[in-house]
């Protein structure tokens, strides 16, 4: 992951594990996905973050979802089979494409990273 783009990704991982308003952790971890999905480790820690949430929420179907993420999470990475823009959560399918927030979609192209939309 290039220095920008592991900057920003830190940035939010740091805010989704800090104690805080829930759903802001939750905005923060949907951002670091979104930028993770082409590196197969940091996705699959997003993913691990993603399931402490869903845990502490005592949220079973998210608890559910992110276990099979954190499944496929490396591979489709190292394949380079993900839907661009996709946040991570078990309410949106597995291979939804959603649209990228503009100040993300940036720094993945910067990065070099091809996007779909």
């Amino acid at each position: 992951m290039p220095p920008a783009l592991l900057d920003a990704y830190t940035a939010e991982m740091t805010t989704a594990r800090t104690p805080g308003p829930m759903a802001d952790r939750w905005r923060a971890a949907e951002r670091a996905h979104i930028l993770s999905q082409p590196w197969p480790m940091p996705h699959t820690r997003t993913h691990a973050v993603m399931l402490r949430l869903a845990v502490r929420e005592r949220d079973l179907t998210e608890v559910l979802g992110q276990l099979v993420r954190l499944a496929v999470a490396a591979p489709g990475s190292a394949a380079g089979k993900y839907p661009d823009g996709n946040t991570g959560r078990t309410r949106v399918g597995l291979t939804t494409p959603m649209p990228i927030p503009g100040d993300l979609a940036a720094l993945l192209r910067a990065a070099g990273v091809a996007l779909e939309s």
